[in-house]
């Protein structure tokens, strides 16, 4: 039997009449108060079809459980009795989000509400994945005791990792991750932290934290392009993840042949191009906080993947006709805008009508999305 991080959520979680931590409605009303900072009862009763005895008794089920908290009453809602504002209480549920990239593996603890906790990295360079993982959960501990977080309230752990999805919590990463690739990573790193773990591509987890955190707020169908050492992605339709049938829907990469692969935007590339041109560029993760436009190599590096690039942007737009798409990943900002400046857009006008074309968004989460994101995955999968 396969690995199931379901089966092994602690029963604390669980509601009392089924074995689900929250309802289809339920998960309705706390995405929708996620959304929405300092939404009041009232004003949830517009937002979804919910009628508004159901919403009181869902509500007041989920503050039982701690799940949210109802707060002052709202002023200024109209005539009648003030209406409390909810919130989701942080006091819940806390976990760990682990982003593994070639160079190193970012940490990230966040609580229930998706405030940030801590932040730390660590790198892989000269450790196996058993010295690196044993840093992280020690790492884990220390921040636990200080932060003062309950051991009962640990709900379980996300892992990004930037590699293709084989099977179960199986991916197949690049070589500098050789150790990683084709083992099943849900069972491992169960026996490092015992907590139920949920496995994704790290250019997933960089579109959940989009979404929970990003334009997602706003924008419910849009495509995400995750730079990093690789290059991939991720959908989200409708607000949620698409996972495609084999788990591997937003492998951008996947398009291109063996000539076009190293024409492809990874930041692989323009290292090796920058390096080639004499810029000392140790690791993707100084690139993005030292990147400098005027570097010799980066326009060549841009010449060179603009058609590959092009012809992205204009097969995520035929195919699923996002309302945008977002530039995130480790990306530098400023390198993002050099590429959306080369965007060419292949649609004709009809009849002096175009077709509607997506926004192009450089995100603005920081260059931890993909730990974000790895954090927010064992919320958003079983509670929003």
């Amino acid at each position: 039997m396969g690995y199931s991080p379901e089966a092994l959520i602690a029963p604390r979680f669980f509601r009392t009449t089924d074995d689900a931590v929250a309802s289809p409605n339920e998960r309705r009303l706390l995405r929708v108060i996620s959304r929405n900072a300092g939404i009041s009862r009232t004003e949830l009763t517009g937002l979804t079809d919910l009628a508004q005895q159901t919403i009181h008794r869902l509500l007041d089920q989920l503050a039982d459980r701690g799940i949210v908290s109802l707060g002052q009453p709202k002023p200024g809602l109209g005539k009648g009795q003030p209406s409390p504002m909810i919130t989701l209480d942080g006091r819940y549920a806390w976990c760990c989000g682990m982003s593994v990239n070639t160079d190193v593996i970012d940490v990230c603890l966040m609580d229930f509400s998706g405030q940030v906790l801590a932040e730390t990295n660590v790198q892989l360079r000269e450790r196996t994945a058993a010295e690196a993982l044993e840093r992280v959960r020690d790492w884990v501990y220390e921040r636990q005791a200080a932060l003062v977080l309950s051991t009962e309230n640990f709900f379980g752990i996300g892992l990004g990792i930037a590699g293709y999805h084989v099977s179960g919590t199986s991916f197949n990463a690049s070589l500098p991750l050789h150790e990683w690739s084709l083992v099943e990573l849900g069972p491992l790193l169960t026996s490092y932290f015992d907590r139920p773990v949920w496995a994704l591509n790290g250019g997933k987890t960089g579109t959940i934290a989009e979404a929970m955190f990003g334009v997602g707020r706003y924008i419910k169908d849009f495509a995400y392009l995750s730079f990093n050492y690789g290059f991939g992605g991720g959908l989200i339709c409708n607000g949620e993840l698409l996972h495609g049938g084999n788990g591997n829907a937003g492998e951008f990469s996947q398009m291109y042949d063996d000539d076009e692969v190293n024409r492809r935007p990874a930041l692989q590339i323009i290292l090796e191009k920058l390096r080639s041109h004499g810029v000392d560029v140790p690791s993707i993760t100084f690139l993005r906080k030292h990147f400098d436009p005027k570097w010799p190599g980066v326009t060549e590096w841009v010449d060179e993947v603009t058609p590959a690039y092009n012809r992205l942007v204009n097969a995520i737009w035929a195919v699923y006709d996002p309302k945008a798409i977002v530039f995130g990943g480790q990306i530098p900002p400023a390198l993002a805008e050099l590429m959306i400046e080369r965007t060419q857009l292949f649609g004709k006008p009809r009849y002096g009508v175009w077709r509607a074309s997506p926004k192009l968004i450089v995100s603005e989460i920081r260059p931890d999305a993909a730990a974000m994101g790895a954090a927010a995955t064992p919320f958003k999968l079983n509670f929003f």
